[in-house]
């Protein structure tokens, strides 16, 4: 008995095997083949010929609310935003990132909570600017979110200034839309146990907001990550430590670690850079290279400065290091001063400190200028070659 070959009765007919498609062509498929029902939409219509909204865009808005016969409410809204300055391109990015808020009830949902946004200070094109970047914010709670948390971040901030209120909003809404108050709270709770408080919490809110958002796990497996390489939760340079190790993977500040130790800084070295400026582990790693090369190749540095004073490695090599080195070199070969000045010293001049520092050569001032702003008169000779 000839037994059947199973690819032969049971395999899949060939008129029905699909080659593979990359996502992108079966997302555009699957919105092609069921757009049909709503095609015709008066929604769809509305948003495209009324809101400049792309076919693509209103499509994806139309297909959530299949159902929507009467375009009263939605017109009501973007009236109201229009009456408020809302050019069409922030009403649709507006109701792009909140969908829901096009069909909420102007006089009992949104007015109160523009009132509530206008009061912060936002008024003008200040406000269709910031809620057509935030306008999940409009579909959230004004008793149960809004208000709480506006209390909570002002607290924290320990200021009037709502310009702060506004930049944490805009760095990351998540803890007001996504997230519980308490959560909130309790993260702001655990950071202040650890010794981050006052100005030191006010500044990690304003510069890493995000930090609020994680979970009571991930926070507390972070601050032990800094405290574990040995700072104190007394110390001023803490909540520096947090805000860079959340901002690099492991992987990417153990690469900026292992480029120190390249230029023969010991581990020991490593962490006291860092403990000092934790904020240089921020830069790219070419900035750290090529500003390590100059000042120990070129400005000859010694390491060991370096590691007691890192924060000179997150000075700007184009902007002031090179030119001020070039401005010494010209005083040294001309021997403009019988005492030759540390060129360290002269790095952490102010600006105008500098400034004054060259004119007092007054008969070399004009050549000194020259070769401190070389590089800004080559940059404007490219742009207007660029220009011509």
């Amino acid at each position: 008995m000839q037994v059947l070959k199973s690819s032969s009765v049971f395999s899949t007919p060939h008129f029905l095997h699909f080659p593979s498609k990359p996502k992108s062509f079966i997302f555009l498929l699957y919105y092609s083949s069921s757009s049909t029902s709503v095609s015709n939409s008066p929604l769809l219509n509305y948003l495209v010929k009324n809101l400049d909204f792309t076919e693509t865009q209103a499509l994806l808005i139309a297909k959530r609310y299949p159902n929507v016969k009467s375009l009263e409410r939605p017109q009501s809204v973007a009236n109201f935003f229009q009456n408020l300055g809302f050019s069409n391109p922030q009403i649709a990015a507006s109701v792009r990132h909140a969908p829901q808020i096009l069909f909420a009830d102007v006089e009992t949902k949104l007015r109160p909570k523009i009132k509530f946004f206008q009061d912060l200070g936002l008024v003008g094109p200040h406000l269709g600017k910031f809620l057509s970047r935030n306008s999940a914010l409009l579909a959230c709670s004004l008793d149960k979110k809004l208000n709480p948390s506006i209390q909570i971040v002002k607290k924290v901030l320990g200021n009037n200034d709502n310009k702060d209120v506004i930049r944490v909003f805009n760095r990351c809404n998540g803890f007001i839309v996504r997230d519980s108050i308490l959560k909130f709270s309790r993260n702001i709770e655990y950071l202040e146990s650890c010794g981050v408080v006052g100005s030191q919490l006010s500044r990690l809110l304003k510069r890493q907001p995000r930090i609020f958002r994680m979970r009571e796990s991930e926070l507390r497996d972070l601050v032990l990550r800094v405290l574990d390489m040995g700072f104190s939760t007394d110390s001023r340079m803490l909540v520096h430590a947090i805000h860079t190790m959340n901002c690099l993977s492991k992987q990417t500040f153990k690469k900026k670690w292992e480029l120190l130790k390249s230029f023969g800084f010991s581990e020991n070295d490593c962490l006291d850079i860092f403990r000092k400026t934790p904020a240089l582990f921020r830069t790219s790693e070419k900035k750290m290279k090529l500003g390590i090369e100059f000042l120990t190749n070129v400005a000859k540095v010694d390491k060991n400065v370096l590691v007691s004073r890192p924060y000179l490695l997150m000075n700007s090599l184009e902007d002031r290091v090179i030119p001020r080195y070039r401005v010494l070199q010209i005083i040294k070969l001309k021997k403009l001063l019988t005492k030759e000045p540390s060129f360290l010293y002269i790095l952490d001049y102010t600006e105008n400190e500098f400034l004054q520092f060259i004119s007092r050569f007054t008969d070399h001032e004009e050549e000194l200028l020259i070769a401190y702003k070389a590089h800004l008169l080559h940059t404007s000779s490219e742009e207007e070659e660029k220009e011509t």
